[in-house]
C-alpha cells in the first residue's frame, strides 16, 4: 500500500491534467462511468464478507443475507423519500465516518477508542466538506433538489471551520499519544492537502471521482481481498471481480429503477447521490464489522 499511495498521487494529478482536455460534460460522463464500475465494485462482495462474519454466530444462507441486504437498501430509499433532509444528514455523517475509517485504518482502537472514532469521523467529514466548500453552489442545488431545503453558503463554510477546529484538537491528541505514528499521521495531513487541491481545481463530479476511486474504492478493495482470501494477488483480484459481478449488475439495475420511478428529481446528480446513499448504509455496516473482526484476530 505504501507504493500504491505514491501511484495514487501521480494518478490524481494526472486526472487533474486531463481536465484541460475534457469538457465539464465529458468529466461528468467519465466520472459517473468510473463510479459505476470500480466505485460500485468496492461494495460488490459485502454479502460474502457479511456471511463470513456471521458464520461464527449462525450459518446464514447467501439468500438470507442477500434478502436482508436488499431490504436495508429499499428501506433507506423509502426513508429518503419520506424524510430526505434527515436521511441526507445521516448519509453525510455515515459517509464521513466510512471515509475516515478507510484513511486512518492503521490506528489501534484498543486504546483511545472513542477519540480515534471521533477523529476518523471528522477526518472523513473534512474530506467531504472540502469538496462541498469548493463547489458550494452545485452542492446547495443538489441538496435543494433532494430535500427542498435551501442551504446558505455560510453554513457550509462555518461547518468546515468547526470540523477543522475539533479535528485539529483530536489529531493533536493522537500525535501526542502515538509518537510512533507521527510520520504516518503527518502523511495523512499531507493527503488532506492533496484532496483540497484536487477539489479546488476540478469540477464537483470529477474531483469526487478522483478521491472516491483512487483513494477510497481501490484501497478498500485491496483490504477486502486480503480479508477474504488471505493476501492480495492478481489471481485473488480476479476472484474478487468475478464474485462482485452479480452485485454490480443488480446495482446498475437498481439505478435504472431509481431513474424510472424518481424522474421528478430535476438533476441526475441528485438522483445519483440518493442512489449512492441507499447502497452506502449497509456497505458501511459490513466494512465496519470486517475491520472490527480483522483487528481482533
Amino acid at each position: 500500500m505504501k507504493n500504491y499511495y505514491k501511484t495514487a498521487i501521480i494518478l490524481s494529478f494526472f486526472g487533474l491534467w486531463l481536465t484541460s482536455f475534457f469538457s465539464i460534460e465529458n468529466q461528468i460522463i467519465t466520472g459517473f462511468s468510473l463510479i459505476l464500475t470500480f466505485g460500485i465494485l468496492h461494495g460488490g462482495n459485502d454479502i460474502m464478507i457479511a456471511k463470513n462474519i456471521l458464520l461464527q454466530k449462525r450459518d446464514y444462507s447467501f439468500i438470507q443475507i442477500l434478502i436482508f441486504y436488499i431490504a436495508i437498501i429499499c428501506f433507506c430509499s423509502f426513508l429518503f423519500y419520506l424524510i430526505p433532509a434527515v436521511i441526507l444528514f445521516l448519509f453525510i455523517l455515515v459517509s464521513g465516518y466510512h471515509f475516515g475509517e478507510q484513511q486512518l485504518r492503521f490506528l489501534d482502537k484498543r486504546k483511545n477508542k472513542i477519540i480515534i472514532e471521533v477523529v476518523q469521523l471528522l477526518h472523513g467529514l473534512l474530506i467531504l466538506f472540502f469538496l462541498f466548500e469548493f463547489h458550494s453552489k452545485q452542492v446547495r442545488d443538489i441538496i435543494f433538489d433532494i430535500t427542498s431545503v435551501n442551504i446558505t453558503p455560510n453554513s457550509i463554510t462555518y461547518s468546515l471551520y468547526s470540523i477543522l477546529i475539533i479535528f485539529s484538537l483530536g489529531y493533536f491528541y493522537l500525535l501526542v499519544k502515538n509518537k510512533n505514528l507521527i510520520k504516518i499521521l503527518f502523511k495523512e495531513l499531507f493527503f488532506l492537502l492533496v484532496f483540497a487541491i484536487i477539489f479546488k481545481v476540478s469540477s464537483l463530479i470529477w474531483g469526487f471521482t478522483i478521491y472516491f476511486i483512487l483513494w477510497h474504492s481501490l484501497p478498500s478493495i485491496f483490504d477486502q481481498i486480503t480479508y477474504l482470501y488471505g493476501d492480495y494477488s492478481k489471481l485473488n483480484f480476479i476472484k474478487y471481480i468475478k464474485a462482485a459481478a452479480l452485485y454490480w449488475f443488480v446495482s446498475l439495475f437498481g439505478l435504472a429503477v431509481f431513474y424510472f420511478f424518481l424522474n421528478d428529481i430535476k438533476h441526475f446528480n441528485a438522483l445519483f447521490f440518493v442512489f449512492l446513499a441507499a447502497i452506502t448504509f449497509p456497505h458501511v455496516v459490513v466494512i465496519f464489522a470486517m475491520v472490527k473482526k480483522y483487528n481482533s484476530n
